[in-house]
């Protein structure tokens, strides 16, 4: 498959309320991780822009959902990055409320993309989103990000390790990413377009393509 990206990408809002959710029948793909796991950075990759998705040095900046609109006929959907300890009991409350409301619109979710950075092992927060996506039944994509800062040997060994500790079933794909030097953003745009399209059926493990 060639390398994909959107003809036309627009912001449409930012969502810090339950009742403010797009709901026009477009499939969304809901990115989510880590703070500073490197989401924005990615998804301007996938997107082909440079600057598109705001990249801040300072964890936790992204505080509501945002939705962009691809082609006119899809949305791609940034989650508040979760984990930051610097920000208030509150606020963190809020955010929580916020995506496990989203993560309830199961019609409305063609896939969650769940990043983790390929340099660390996964955290129990991230063991968590796993069971918040899987438990709802959720098509969901494991992604590593950064993996152009790992070696050769060391990128084989992130991927078993990831599999293993979240303890992923077989059907749920592995890719790793950069989106310093573009490793696996095809792969992962081929499993976005394929979940947009409604394909799910088709996917298979995706480790040999990174």
């Amino acid at each position: 498959m060639a390398s994909w990206k959107p003809k036309s990408v627009s912001f449409v809002r930012a969502v810090t309320r339950i009742d403010d959710f797009p709901r026009d029948g477009r499939p969304e793909i809901a990115v989510m991780g880590r703070s500073n796991v490197g989401k924005s950075s990615l998804i301007n990759r996938v997107l082909g822009r440079r600057s598109f998705a705001r990249v801040s040095k300072t964890p936790g900046r992204t505080r509501e959902v945002h939705y962009y609109l691809l082609d006119d006929r899809r949305y791609l959907v940034d989650l508040p990055g979760f984990g930051y300890a610097r920000v208030g009991k509150e606020m963190r409350r809020q955010w929580s409320r916020l995506i496990e409301a989203y993560l309830g619109r199961k019609e409305a979710l063609a896939l969650a993309v769940h990043l983790v950075d390929a340099r660390h092992d996964p955290t129990p927060l991230d063991a968590m989103m796993r069971d918040a996506l899987l438990s709802r039944g959720l098509p969901t994509a494991v992604v590593l990000t950064k993996c152009d800062k790992l070696s050769g040997s060391a990128l084989p060994r992130a991927l078993s390790r990831t599999r293993r500790r979240l303890e992923l079933p077989r059907e749920v794909p592995l890719v790793a990413t950069s989106a310093a030097d573009g490793t696996g953003i095809d792969a992962l745009s081929k499993l976005m377009i394929a979940a947009w399209s409604g394909e799910q059926a088709a996917w298979s493990r995706r480790e040999d393509e990174a």
